[in-house]
């Protein structure tokens, strides 16, 4: 399980905590940046390739991450690297909150007050976040791509694996907003209104109409979600992939 503990400093630690806790940042790192090639994941923790791999193969083995075959148009000469992702297990054992709990209120307010209660609970959820979130989105201007950079740091201060990287190019540009871990998966796998009411917050957030073109909630490796930015030169940023991919 991903430890959410202080860090320890590495002379408190013995070889196999030391061990244990390594596995718990590749694993996170694969949930937030997945797919990811052992060689990117090395150079993004700070490891050696071979230390890498050696936590990624207990992991496959304890049934948290898989590999999984490159996207065609990535394929060059040679067998192409191994990508990973996190499993639904991988996505079980990291941190959850109260979804069970979350789970039996949403299913306890649907059968009382109807489905209609849910939709309308799930908009005056995001409301709050959208509320916690706008300074910092509004601050960024009104270029698309910055006020992208800066909604996944609010979702980065709060916990949420987050990522975007530039995707396409001309009228079709834009930004894939990619988010690794989400806090209520399996009530928004029952309940859809959730993933809607967080595209239409985005939406709002962003100035632009966005797509949410991929769900965990829908057994997808991450969420994902198209920002179009037309007309407007990539940039690169912290939280930003340099290679770029296609949207799904």
């Amino acid at each position: 399980m991903v430890n959410t503990r202080r860090a320890a400093q590495p002379h408190d630690l013995g070889p196999a905590e030391s061990d244990a806790r390594t596995r718990d940042r590749v694993l996170a790192t694969v949930s937030e940046r997945g797919p990811i090639t052992a060689a990117r994941l090395a150079a993004d923790l700070g490891l050696t390739p071979p230390g890498v791999r050696r936590h990624l193969d207990q992991l496959a083995l304890d049934g948290l991450v898989e590999d999984r075959d490159p996207a065609a148009s990535k394929r060059g000469r040679g067998r192409p690297a191994r990508e990973w992702v996190v499993t639904g297990a991988g996505h079980d054992v990291l941190p959850a909150g109260y979804e069970t709990l979350a789970g039996d209120a949403v299913r306890f307010l649907a059968a009382a007050a109807g489905p209609q209660a849910v939709a309308d609970f799930a908009r005056a959820r995001m409301t709050r976040v959208e509320e916690r979130y706008e300074a910092d989105v509004t601050a960024a201007g009104p270029d698309p791509r910055a006020r992208t950079e800066a909604l996944v740091s609010a979702l980065r201060r709060e916990g949420f694996a987050a990522s975007a990287r530039p995707v396409g190019a001309g009228g079709l540009a834009g930004v894939q907003l990619c988010q690794g871990h989400c806090p209520v998966q399996h009530v928004a796998a029952e309940f859809p209104d959730f993933c809607e009411a967080e595209r239409e917050s985005f939406s709002r957030l962003l100035g632009v109409h966005v797509q949410r073109l991929a769900t965990l909630a829908q057994g997808d490796h991450v969420c994902t979600t198209f920002v179009p930015t037309p007309d407007i030169p990539p940039s690169t940023s912290s939280s930003t992939h340099p290679e770029e991919r296609g949207s799904r």
